[in-house]
């Protein structure tokens, strides 16, 4: 199979691949044509299909497989597919597993490694609220496990919330050696569920798309929310508490215009924004380098508003 993240310009594919989405546009001259996203488990490619009409090509939707064939260009920087004939596949025809992007790291490793950290809290009131989520609550923890982190933007995998969510506790893990004046114990557990909304928020591969709940509220407000609902079910949590690990969770993205809530108004709060911001830009991009068709500049980025250059290639 010729995986998305290694076609060039000049390709001519003749595979099988998972259609994202479908919408049918017209051109200029008032032409018809449709525009395709097309998956594998390595990433995305744009497509397009300019004579809808024609013979050789099935009518398909989102979600279906479709076999394709047609030639990569490059348009403004970017590889795009130009689908002569498509073919919707019957189930038997293609491996699911190949269609859906997995982070590279071992999901039970990570887990496990999770909750060794959330057995380091000390405060009885913060780890039997974690133990209730990722001890107790075999939905949310399914979820959880398979979750992406984004619809894009970075940690879009089956694994991604995981992935994050760990590597954004480790390094608050770190700030409370570097300064002594965070409290572990909250800032740990705001780590850890800083994105559970997400398990809401976004359905699961292949689809990977906002919900309706989530368009409505975010996943901000919805784990939020979650963290109130089990909290409610531990006898005598601190109210104080309750209120300290909700901001912290509210106020993750550091700035209104950024999506929060609240702005930081504690340290840990601002901790654990700078941890959640860190790890989203540096895996954005690295994930940015590993999707680079040549050495040296590597385009744009909308993120960094910056024209990125890969390092990598100086030796």
């Amino acid at each position: 199979m010729k995986f998305i993240k290694d076609m060039c310009a000049g390709d001519r594919i003749s595979d099988i691949y998972l259609c994202k989405h479908k919408q049918s546009a017209v051109t200029k001259n008032g032409k018809p044509y449709d525009n395709v996203v097309l998956q594998d488990k390595t990433g995305t490619i744009d497509a397009k299909i300019w004579d809808p009409n024609s013979e050789g090509i099935d009518e398909f939707s989102d979600m279906d497989y479709i076999d394709v064939f047609g030639e990569v260009t490059s348009f403004n920087g970017a590889l795009q597919l130009s689908i002569k004939r498509a073919r919707i596949c019957r189930e038997g025809e293609y491996d699911a597993s190949l269609y859906v992007p997995v982070s590279s790291k071992n999901n039970d490793e990570m887990f496990k490694e999770l909750l060794g950290i959330i057995n380091t809290i000390q405060n009885r009131y913060l780890n039997t609220l974690l133990k209730a989520f990722f001890v107790e609550d075999e939905d949310f923890i399914k979820a959880f496990r398979k979750s992406s982190a984004a619809k894009s933007v970075h940690h879009g995998f089956v694994g991604g919330l995981l992935e994050h969510t760990l590597s954004v506790t480790k390094m608050c893990d770190y700030f409370t050696k570097a300064y002594p004046v965070l409290n572990r114990d909250l800032l740990l557990t705001a780590a850890i569920c800083h994105d559970i909304g997400k398990t809401r928020e976004l359905s699961l591969f292949p689809t990977n798309d906002y919900t309706d709940e989530g368009q409505f509220l975010g996943h901000i407000v919805m784990g939020t929310e979650m963290v109130g609902v089990k909290i409610a079910q531990i006898p005598d949590f601190p109210p104080l508490l309750k209120q300290e690990l909700q901001h912290c969770i509210l106020a993750h993205h550091g700035e209104l215009e950024y999506g929060s809530p609240k702005k930081p108004a504690l340290v840990e709060a601002v901790a654990l924004n700078l941890a959640d911001n860190t790890d989203a830009k540096l895996e954005t991009f690295t994930e940015a380098l590993a999707n680079a068709n040549e050495p040296g500049w590597i385009g744009f980025n909308r993120l960094f508003e910056s024209n990125l250059y890969d390092t990598r290639v100086e030796g």
